[in-house]
Parts: C-alpha cells; sequence; structure tokens
C-alpha cells in the first residue's frame, strides 16, 4: 500500500473535490463560478499531491509551453467569465499536458477484466488504439 503524507491526503481531496465542481459545473450548463472553484481547486491540490517545485516543473517545461499555456489561460478566461471558451481551452491544453500518460493508463484499463472487453469493442477499440498510442517522447 502506498503510504501517502498528510499535504498529499488534502491535495488528494482538493483534487477530487476541484473534479467534482468542474464536473457539476458542466452539468448546469457551464456555471462560472462552479468552473471556477474547480479550476482552483484541482491546481491546488495537484501541487498539493506532488510538490510545489514538481508542479512548476511539470507546467513549465519547454516542450509542453503550448499545453500549458492552453491550460492555464482556459483557467484564466473561466475565471473572467467565459466559461464555454474557457473550458475548451482547458481540455485541450489538459490532452496536450497528458497525452503521454494514456497509453499508460489505456494499457492498465486494458488489464482490467470488465472495462478490457468493453475496449475491444469494434467502434470503441479503434478509438482507444488511436488514443493509447504514444508517437511523442515524453
Amino acid at each position: 500500500m502506498i503510504s501517502l503524507t498528510d499535504s498529499q491526503k488534502i491535495g488528494m481531496g482538493l483534487t477530487g473535490f476541484g473534479v467534482f465542481f468542474l464536473f457539476f459545473g458542466m452539468m448546469l450548463f457551464f456555471d462560472k463560478a462552479l468552473l471556477a472553484i474547480g479550476n482552483i481547486l484541482f491546481v491546488s491540490g495537484l501541487s498539493f499531491v506532488i510538490g510545489l517545485e514538481r508542479t512548476f516543473r511539470f507546467f513549465f517545461q519547454r516542450h509542453k509551453a503550448k499545453a500549458t499555456s492552453f491550460f492555464l489561460g482556459g483557467v484564466f478566461v473561466v475565471l473572467i467569465g467565459w466559461p464555454i471558451v474557457g473550458v475548451v481551452l482547458e481540455i485541450y491544453g489538459f490532452f496536450l499536458l497528458f497525452r503521454g500518460f494514456f497509453p499508460v493508463a489505456v494499457g492498465f484499463i486494458r488489464r482490467i477484466p470488465v472495462l478490457g472487453s468493453l475496449l475491444s469493442l469494434p467502434g470503441i477499440s479503434t478509438l482507444v488504439d488511436k488514443i493509447g498510442e504514444s508517437n511523442t517522447m515524453v
């Protein structure tokens, strides 16, 4: 079992609440306040989980500058009051930031009994194969 420090436990809670508020804000027709709270909680939770220095190094790597600018720009656009445009920018930046992690996640999910068989269905397998292929070095 993985042992977590107290700050990492707080970060997991903040990140979880951030994802909840983001999802709930999108379900309520892109509510500005919920999306802003979700963004703040998600980013602060991430910094609690992996630490401030590692968070800074993750977001501000030279080859991730475009992804970081889209993600943080989307957060800023949501905070100033344009939630739909901001969420679109955030989602694009999120996929650019974490595209190196997707092949690992797809490989893990394929080993889970029920989910692995769902990912093998004809329409879903081509999409998952496209997401799961890694053509960039991270």
